[in-house]
């Protein structure tokens, strides 16, 4: 069985690459999840920045892999995608805990894009303006997202329409099973 680890900037479309795979019956699991209700048994504000402090200090008071640790428990033995990896230590964790061959997969869109996505989402967790943005861009670099982007087996690049995206996301998951059962 094969576990997809997903990273991506904010924005990139990993939400999208999560429909595609609901598609390919995998199931979902989002570290962003575990750090919400985390915050929120804390009764923290659940906007981005204070949810973002918050993921930090855990890192730093911790270690830079306790949110894949807290994510585990939450993992069935179905195909499952794992979204929200930022960090080489989260990758080690999984690959060491679950035991199962790990696929990285990025999602790469360029800032403009981004921003303009998040802007237009209207989640609680959307910037408020463009150096809202650049900070939380590089609060994620700051804990490593940038060398698990580097390090992915499959990049895809979402610059084009929703449907251009959703056929190349539909067609790593053909090729995936294809190696599969080859």
């Amino acid at each position: 069985m094969v576990m997809i680890l997903l990273t991506g900037m904010p924005g990139s479309g990993k939400e999208e690459f999560l429909r595609v795979a609901r598609e390919f019956d995998y199931d979902v699991v989002r570290m962003g999840d575990v750090v919400r209700a985390i915050a929120k048994q804390e009764n923290m504000f659940l906007d981005d920045i204070s949810v973002g402090s918050f993921a930090h200090d855990q890192r730093e008071n911790f270690h830079f892999g306790i949110w894949a640790e807290r994510t585990l428990n939450r993992i069935g033995d179905s195909k499952t995608v794992i979204d929200g990896v930022r960090s080489y230590e989260e990758v080690e964790i999984f690959k060491s805990e679950l035991q199962e061959k790990m696929v990285i997969v990025a999602i790469h869109a360029s800032p403009d894009t981004r921003y303009e996505r998040l802007k237009k989402r209207g989640r609680e967790d959307k910037p408020d303006d463009w150096e809202q943005f650049v900070e939380r861009d590089h609060r994620e670099l700051d804990w490593g997202i940038g060398k698990i982007i580097a390090l992915a087996d499959k990049m895809i690049v979402n610059e084009g329409s929703i449907k251009q995206f959703h056929n190349e996301a539909e067609q790593f998951f053909i090729d995936l099973e294809k190696k599969e059962t080859d």
